[in-house]
């Protein structure tokens, strides 16, 4: 089955906020990790942005997703590496389903946008828009853009950024990656615009000099 039919099946689940963080058993699962991935959970139930525990959560169900593909049966063929891929992301998608339930959590938010945002870029721009709405700091917003663009998609990434971006409260980081997705995007007047809006956060001077230079760099040049 193709991921996006999937995924919309998963999201058509009913949902218990009870089920947030909580381990889902499997026989299969070895003592080492069902100790570590509790332990990871339990920092999830504390922190759902956590990115560190949330990594750590994810590489193991994508791990024992990978590996539950793999047949008992020594004569059967072993499942491609496309078929691997795709039990790895649904198993991520599920974890970060279950997370996505605090109300504070958007770096489930997030991996939810990656895994859409090809074949559903629409549903992906509203979960980064739910995540950055969710972070005040902004470190949300700067991901959801540097997803996008890492998608190909910087006009995208603009629409997002200029409908959240607060320049004087949000980290820097989000002016960086609108103005690199107004340069991807061939908007180099916009990305100036962007550029003069960073001035607003104090502390940014290194950073606005930096991408002054690379606007520069894109500029074309008058011939003499």
């Amino acid at each position: 089955m193709a991921l996006l039919p999937r995924l919309r099946q998963l999201l058509r689940r009913p949902f218990s906020a009870s089920t947030v963080a909580a381990r889902r058993p499997s026989a299969s699962q070895q003592r080492g990790d069902t100790v570590h991935e509790d332990a990871l959970r339990a920092m999830l139930t504390d922190d759902p942005n956590d990115a560190r525990a949330f990594h750590a959560l994810a590489e193991i169900v994508r791990r024992r997703a990978a590996e539950s593909t793999s047949p008992e049966d020594p004569l059967t063929a072993p499942p491609d590496e496309a078929a691997q891929q795709r039990a790895a992301d649904l198993a991520v998608w599920s974890l970060a389903e279950e997370l996505a339930g605090h109300p504070r959590a958007w770096r489930p938010l997030l991996e939810l946008g990656r895994l859409s945002v090809a074949d559903d870029p629409e549903g992906a721009a509203r979960r980064l828009a739910t995540a950055a709405e969710r972070d005040p700091a902004g470190d949300a917003l700067a991901e959801g853009l540097l997803i996008l663009r890492e998608a190909g998609a910087p006009t995208e990434a603009l629409g997002l950024g200029i409908g959240h971006w607060r320049a004087r409260e949000h980290t820097p980081e989000v002016g960086r990656q609108l103005v690199l997705a107004a340069l991807e995007a061939d908007r180099v007047a916009e990305a100036r615009q962007h550029l003069e809006s960073l001035a607003l956060r104090e502390g940014t001077e290194e950073l606005r000099a930096e991408l002054a230079r690379t606007i520069a760099a894109r500029e074309p040049t008058t011939p003499r």
